[in-house]
């Protein structure tokens, strides 16, 4: 088997020590160059965080604090090290939350994640992550460059356009949301154009259906996921086992009781806490959003770092759609828009295994113009299409969700 550098496969003690060597070092340097960490770890001595029950101790930051938090200390929060100034790039991801890259091309550590999806210096990457507002096509462009990899630009839509470049290019591989490349596949099949040379995916932004896993395979494309996020990057990927997601070497993983800091019992499904070790932009005991669990013992591939399950719902009603997240407090938005609707709820499901979202309201009497109004504000708000359902009053369920999420893998 190929790894990407020994610290892949180095005893699981060692990668613990070196991690907790870290863990104080990256709160030192937090709390003396970020406003926000100054004020969130105020009375912690770094010096004495040097375990995971010390580690615990420590205050979360949840991801949906993040807005409150810029609006307060624009642009960034002050959680960033590094002023705008000194930035490579600024990203605006939905919410709106601005995160911030540096001087280095590949702050996100995708390098190892597209090797370990087979992507090797030399191959050509066709990207199809966005590169409008959000870091994301950067994130796996900065990867491919640190891997030795060219990248098509390829951006989200215009599939028949970007049928034509697989076809004329030949990339060896493809990265994107797993629901965009399978309409690039279904729409080559249907104008007969050649796309043959794909063999390899690295997929994000969104589930993978074993449905879709399993089309895209027979048609000869090896196809791997990779869990990350905007603002912290890569956390965990596939490899060729295909038995859970490896934690990626870079970050301190813990799994925590959703609503607390606590530490959940081993296999337990929790909430996802992170801490980087990004000078730029340090995050200490971040709180996700994102369910999953510990899987016991080590992958077949060879890898000793711990595995989990993958991305098992929300930790609060928060969702991704489309690669989009979309927040409750979104939908309070469109509330606000049309005080004539009672009540609201954004209906969330997978129909031949592409995302949908319908925004079910409970009105008297509604009407096509009211439909249409709804749509477009659900557009403008989440920056997504969607439909429009109309019930009785008390047509929906009184159990507080405003997002609800049918979708099935």
């Amino acid at each position: 088997m190929s790894y990407y550098d020994p610290l892949e496969t180095r005893d699981p003690e060692e990668r613990e020590r070196d991690l907790m060597d870290k863990l104080a070092r990256q709160v030192a340097h937090a709390r003396e160059t970020s406003a926000y960490y100054r004020q969130h770890l105020a009375g912690i001595n770094p010096v004495e965080i040097v375990s995971r029950a010390a580690l615990a101790t420590l205050p979360v930051t949840r991801k949906r604090d993040l807005i409150g938090l810029q609006k307060d200390n624009p642009p960034f929060g002050g959680l960033n090290t590094l002023s705008r100034d000194n930035a490579m790039r600024v990203f605006a991801s939905p919410g709106p939350i601005y995160e911030l890259q540096g001087r280095d091309i590949d702050p996100w550590r995708m390098a190892r994640v597209l090797h370990a999806s087979g992507f090797r210096p030399g191959d050509l990457i066709h990207n199809c992550f966005s590169y409008h507002f959000t870091p994301g096509a950067f994130m796996f462009e900065g990867g491919a460059r640190k891997l030795g990899c060219a990248v098509f630009p390829g951006g989200v839509g215009q599939t028949e356009q970007q049928v034509h470049a697989i076809a004329s290019l030949r990339p060896e591989g493809y990265v994107g949301t797993p629901s965009f490349l399978k309409l690039i596949v279904d729409k080559a099949d249907e104008i007969g154009a050649d796309i043959s040379s794909l063999k390899k995916a690295c997929v994000s932004g969104e589930a993978l259906p074993r449905a879709t896993r399993t089309a895209l395979e027979e048609r000869g494309i090896q196809v791997r996921q990779c869990y990350a996020t905007a603002d912290i990057g890569a956390i965990a990927y596939e490899t060729e086992a295909d038995q859970g997601l490896v934690v990626e070497e870079g970050i301190l993983l813990e799994i925590v009781r959703p609503g607390t800091g606590d530490p959940a019992a081993p296999g337990e499904v929790g909430e996802i806490v992170v801490t980087t070790f990004n000078p730029d932009y340090p995050l200490i005991r971040f709180a996700t959003g994102d369910l999953s669990a510990v899987l016991p013992s080590r992958s077949p591939c060879g890898r000793s770092n711990v595995r989990i399950k993958g991305w098992l719902g929300r930790a609060d009603q928060t969702t991704k759609v489309k690669g989009m997240f979309v927040h409750p407090e979104q939908v309070a938005d469109i509330a606000r828009r049309h005080p004539e609707i009672q009540r609201l709820r954004l209906v969330v499901d997978n129909p031949e295994g592409q995302d949908r979202m319908t925004l079910h309201c409970e009105i008297s009497d509604g009407s096509e113009v009211l439909a249409q109004a709804l749509v477009a504000s659900l557009r403008d708000v989440t920056k997504l299409r969607g439909e429009t359902a109309f019930c009785a009053p008390g047509g929906l369920p009184n159990d507080g969700k405003v997002i609800e999420d049918l979708r099935v893998y």
